[in-house]
C-alpha cells in the first residue's frame, strides 16, 4: 500500500458543471482536500471542498470528496488530492501515483488525472457489466483504459463517462485462492463479525470450521441463508468480506502486502473443506480448480493498475444486479420471503447492500443519502448486536430503501433503473400445460412494479431532465434479449416449475419479456415521458448485441435503441456446453440478420411474435417492429469479453465493442443508425 495508506482509488464519481465527486479509501483517518485545474495552463479553479468520511472498519476509512465550483465544459480538467495525516501532508505525486511508471494514474503527457464535461448532447460513453475477478480471458475494462490512453487529449474521441450496469463483483462466485486472501484482508482492515449471533449452529461443528475453509459454505448458504446460488461454496457473508472483495478488485494497492497461497499451503493449514475426506479424486479436482483459478487471478491482478487508472480519469456511475449481493437476489416472492425470514440470510443481504452503498452507490448521487442514513451506517460500523433496536433500524433501512435508482448528470441524462428492489410479485397464478396435465404456477416478477415506476419517474422529473428531452436508460437486464435464449427459457421454465422443479433458480429466469404486464409498464412509461430519443444500455446476459425497435401505441410512435455489453470479464459460453450454446445462438442469430421481427401485446398482456405488421389485432396494447443490428461479418451477437462504446452524434448513433486481444485493443463496430429517425 502507498505511504499515506490509500487502499483503493481515487475514483472519479459524479461530475457536473457545479460539483465533482471523488471517492477514495484509506487505512487511517485523514483529512482530504482537493484542487481542480485547467490542464492546458495548470490554472487552479476557485473551489470549495467538502469531504465526508466514514470509518467502516478498524483500518478502513471511506471518503467522498465533493468539490464545488463552476467548471467549464469541453475543457480538459485535472484534479489533485491533498491528504493530511497529523502534521504530514501528501498529494498524489508524493504518494507515487503521478510518475512515469506502472503505478501512475495519469495518461501520457498529463500532470494530473483528467476528465471533461461535454457541452452538447453528442457524447461518447463506455459501459460494461459482469466483471468476475477470476473470469476467463482478458478483462475488457483494460480496453477502456487503452482507448482513454489513445484519446486522452482529444475530447471529440474521448469517452466522457463510464456506466457499470451490474455485477461489479461476484459475491457468490468467489475463487478458491481468493477466499483466504479475502478473509485475511477482512479481518485486518475491518475486523471480525460474529455470525453465530444470527444462527447459533455456526458456533458448532462442522459449521464453525467449514465457515472458515475454502469450499465450505455451500450448505451454509443454502440451508441457513436460504440462498439459491449453485456457486456459493465461498460466498461472501460479512461486511468485511464484501469490502475486501471491492478493495482487492479495484486496484493494485492491496496486493503489495498479500499473496495467493499455494494449494499445498492451503492443505498444510487445514484450509480446505472436502465433502469426502478420504476421496483422493475430490482432492485432485479441487487442486486442478485451485491452480486454474490462481492463474486467472494472477492475470487479473496484473492488469489492476490499468483498471485503477481508468476509474481515476472518467466519471463513473454504477448500479447493482444480483451478483453484487447474491445470485438470484429477489428472484421471486418465495425467495425474498424465505431469505427475509432467515436471520442470517437477512443479515448477509444487508451486508451486501451496505457494501454496495459504501463502494458504489454513495458516489452516484451523494445528496440522496442524508444525515440519518449516514449516521445509521456509522453507528453500525462502530459495533452492533443482533436483534437490537439499532441493528434492526440499520437492516430495515437497507432492505426497504427506495433510493438506489438515480439520474447521472450526463448529456443526455442517464436514468439508472433499480430492477432488484423495486420488483412486484403478482399474486395471480399463471396456467400452464405439461402434456395433458394442467397446472398453475407463480408468474415471473415485474422487474419494476407500478409503485417503483412512480418513484423512478419522480427521480427523473426532479432532476434537470425535462419531458421530451432525449434520455439514456440503464437497465441491468436488457429490455430486448436474444430471442433464442428467451424463447427457450419461456417454453420450458414455466412447465418444469409447475411440476415443482426450481429451474427458475438454476436458469436466471428474469427478463422484462417474461412478464408481459411489466414489459408493457416499461414502454408505457417511455411514452409518458415523450422522449425525443431513447437509448437503453444493458448487461447481465453474458453476450453483446444491439437492437432497434419502433413501438406504436394509440397512434404514438417511439423509437428505441438498445445496446447490450456483457460480460466484461466472465465468459460463460466455454467448454463443450458453451460451444454448443454458441453454435445454437449464432445459428439462430443468422435467421434474424436483415430481418424485421413484428410482435404485439394482446389485452391479457401476452406477447406474440411473428407475422407482419398488419397482423396485430385492433385491441393490441402495443405493437412493434424490431431488428437486430449487424456487425461484421454478418453477426448480431458477441460472447467474448467486451466493453461497449456508444457515440451519440447529431445525425448518427454508433455502437462498438472493445476487446483486448494479445495485449492489443480490438474494436468491433455495429452498423450505424440514424440519431433521430423520421
Amino acid at each position: 500500500m502507498e505511504s499515506a495508506g490509500i487502499l483503493a482509488g481515487p475514483m472519479l464519481r459524479r461530475v457536473d458543471t457545479e460539483s465533482v465527486a471523488i471517492w477514495v479509501a484509506t487505512n487511517c483517518p485523514v483529512e482530504v482536500d482537493a484542487a481542480i485545474f485547467l490542464l492546458d495552463t495548470l490554472t487552479p479553479l476557485d473551489t470549495a471542498t467538502k469531504t465526508t468520511s466514514v470509518r467502516a472498519g478498524h483500518r478502513l476509512f471511506i471518503h467522498l470528496v465533493q468539490v464545488h465550483g463552476q467548471f467549464p465544459t469541453d475543457t480538459l480538467l485535472g484534479y489533485d488530492l491533498l491528504f493530511r495525516v497529523g502534521k504530514r501532508n501528501f498529494d498524489l505525486t508524493s504518494l507515487g501515483l503521478i510518475h512515469k511508471n506502472e503505478d501512475s494514474i495519469t495518461y501520457d503527457g498529463l500532470p494530473y488525472p483528467s476528465f471533461f464535461i461535454p457541452a452538447t448532447a453528442a457524447p461518447t460513453f463506455l459501459y460494461a457489466s459482469c466483471r468476475k475477478f477470476h473470469g476467463k480471458g482478458d478483462d475488457a475494462l483494460v480496453a477502456g483504459d487503452a482507448l482513454l490512453q489513445r484519446s486522452a487529449h482529444h475530447l471529440a474521441a474521448r469517452p466522457s463517462a463510464l456506466f457499470l450496469t451490474g455485477d461489479q463483483i461476484y459475491a457468490d462466485d468467489v475463487a478458491d485462492p481468493l477466499f483466504t486472501v479475502i478473509r485475511t484482508v477482512a479481518e485486518h482492515y475491518i475486523g471480525n463479525e460474529e455470525l453465530g449471533q444470527f444462527d447459533s449452529r455456526l458456533r458448532e461443528e462442522p459449521f464453525a470450521t467449514a465457515l472458515q475453509q475454502v469450499n465450505g459454505r455451500q450448505f451454509i448458504t443454502e440451508r441457513f441463508c436460504r440462498f439459491t446460488s449453485a456457486s456459493a461454496s465461498n460466498h461472501l457473508l460479512t461486511f468485511g468480506e464484501y469490502a475486501a472483495m471491492y478493495l482487492l478488485s479495484w486496484g493494485p494497492a492491496m496486493w503489495t502486502d498479500v499473496f495467493l497461497p499455494s494449494f499445498d499451503e492451503l492443505l498444510k493449514n487445514d484450509g480446505l473443506y472436502l465433502y469426502f475426506q478420504e476421496d483422493r479424486s475430490e482432492l485432485e479436482q479441487c487442486r486442478v480448480r485451485y491452480e486454474e483459478q490462481s492463474g486467472q487471478l494472477l492475470q487479473a491482478i496484473g492488469s489492476l493498475h490499468r483498471i485503477r487508472r481508468l476509474f481515476a480519469n472518467m466519471p463513473t456511475y454504477m448500479i447493482f444486479d444480483d451478483h453484487d449481493v447474491t445470485d438470484d437476489w429477489n428472484l421471486s416472492a418465495d425467495w425474498r420471503s424465505s431469505v427475509l425470514a432467515s436471520p442470517l440470510g437477512k443479515h448477509v443481504v444487508a451486508n451486501g447492500l451496505c457494501a454496495y452503498w459504501a463502494f458504489q452507490g454513495w458516489g452516484n448521487e451523494p445528496q440522496r443519502f442524508g444525515e440519518g442514513f449516514l449516521q445509521s451506517m456509522s453507528r453500525h460500523f462502530d459495533g452492533f448486536i443482533a436483534n437490537s433496536t439499532a441493528y434492526e433500524v440499520w437492516a430495515t433501512r437497507l432492505w426497504s430503501f427506495k433510493g438506489w435508482q438515480f439520474v447521472a448528470p450526463t448529456t443526455p441524462a442517464a436514468l439508472f433503473l433499480d430492477t432488484r428492489t423495486m420488483r412486484y410479485f403478482d399474486d395471480h397464478p399463471k396456467p400452464v400445460k405439461v402434456g395433458r396435465m394442467v397446472k398453475e404456477t407463480a408468474q415471473t416478477p415485474r422487474l419494476i412494479g407500478k409503485s417503483g415506476w412512480r418513484v423512478t419517474a419522480r427521480t427523473l422529473l426532479n432532476s434537470r431532465w425535462s419531458r421530451g428531452d432525449p434520455l439514456i436508460i440503464v437497465s441491468p437486464t436488457p429490455l430486448y434479449g436474444l430471442g433464442l435464449i428467451e424463447s427457450v427459457l419461456h417454453s420450458y421454465v414455466y412447465p418444469l416449475r409447475a411440476l415443482g422443479y426450481p429451474i427458475h433458480e438454476v436458469l436466471d429466469f428474469e427478463a422484462w419479456k417474461y412478464n408481459g404486464r411489466g414489459f408493457t409498464d416499461f414502454i408505457g412509461q417511455l411514452f409518458k415521458w415523450s422522449l425525443s430519443q431513447c437509448i437503453i444500455l444493458s448487461g447481465d446476459v453474458h453476450y453483446a448485441s444491439a437492437v432497434r425497435s419502433r413501438l406504436t401505441s394509440k397512434r404514438e410512435v417511439l423509437d428505441i435503441l438498445q445496446f447490450t455489453s456483457s460480460p466484461s470479464h466472465n465468459m460463460s459460453f466455454s467448454g463443450i456446453w458453451g460451444m454448443l450454446m454458441r453454435m445454437a445462438i449464432w445459428g439462430n442469430a443468422r435467421k434474424r440478420v436483415k430481418r424485421t421481427i413484428y410482435r404485439y401485446c394482446d389485452d391479457s398482456f401476452s406477447i406474440h411474435n411473428g407475422g407482419k405488421a398488419m397482423d396485430s389485432p385492433k385491441n393490441a396494447k402495443w405493437q412493434e417492429a424490431l431488428r437486430y443490428l449487424e456487425m461484421p461479418p454478418g453477426s448480431i451477437v458477441e460472447t467474448e469479453n467486451n466493453i461497449g462504446l456508444v457515440t451519440v452524434g447529431e445525425t448518427v448513433v454508433r455502437h462498438s465493442l472493445l476487446q483486448m486481444k494479445r495485449g492489443e485493443m480490438k474494436e468491433i463496430r455495429f452498423e450505424d443508425v440514424e440519431a433521430l429517425p423520421e
